[in-house]
């Protein structure tokens, strides 16, 4: 009997103790899992959605674009949301811990695509259009295509949906950048067949062995631009 009043009372007491606190490690990782639901876990994202890769992008490009989204020049609810009261300092920090992240990348996303929407596709990243002033993807976002610091970001391993996006943005008028906008200036000759057939290719590209963003350039760039590439 004394036995099992011990054993009682010890469960009684084991009930109604206070349960331990949880305690959450205060690092940048744990605060911005907000962004991983949309953009992936760490970042990565994936080769079959529409968000787009943020981990491993040039810090100054990811901190230009959140605060383009806190200051409308993007708008994406959610987005703006999370950045709207968050200062210019918190959002380097965030910026510079995806950027620090070097991650595999996910297998090229388009498979079988039409061989002529290829070749189009191709033809204007690599070479653009002289005849109207369309400089190459490549000149301003390196031969790779994986971006070039500090700002400028890579194009391989994004969704075909999410460039199809953004290039109509910027057509539109939905998206811009600070002035001057020369994404703005080229997507707005660009056709709805030209677009398509450049997010085609660059979605069917595997990533290179080194995909990180080759190192600030001295030379001239194409077109003038305020986000960075001058």
């Amino acid at each position: 009997m004394l036995i099992l009043l011990m054993a009682w009372s010890l469960a009684t007491l084991a009930c109604s103790a206070e349960p331990a606190p949880r305690r959450v490690p205060d690092t940048m990782a744990q605060r911005v899992l907000p962004c991983t639901v949309c953009h992936g876990p760490e970042g990565r994202a994936s080769n079959a959605g529409y968000f787009p890769r943020i981990a491993g992008k040039p810090a100054s490009y990811l901190y230009n674009q959140l605060i383009n989204f806190r200051e409308g020049r993007r708008t994406h609810a959610a987005m703006t949301h999370l950045v709207d009261y968050l200062s210019d300092a918190y959002l380097r920090e965030m910026a510079e811990h995806f950027a620090a992240l070097d991650l595999p990348y996910p297998a090229a996303q388009t498979q079988n695509a039409h061989p002529l929407v290829l070749s189009q596709g191709q033809s204007l990243v690599l070479h653009g259009d002289a005849q109207r002033r369309i400089p190459a993807c490549v000149a301003c976002h390196g031969a790779a295509m994986t971006g070039i610091a500090p700002a400028v970001p890579g194009l391989l391993g994004l969704p075909r949906d999410y460039v199809v996006a953004q290039l109509g943005a910027w057509q539109t008028g939905k998206r811009h950048a600070t002035a001057p906008d020369c994404m703005g200036q080229i997507a707005t000759q660009l056709t709805v067949g030209e677009i398509s057939a450049v997010a085609t290719w660059l979605s069917a590209q595997p990533l290179p062995a080194q995909p990180r963003a080759l190192p600030a350039r001295t030379t001239d760039w194409p077109l003038e631009c305020g986000s960075g590439a001058q």
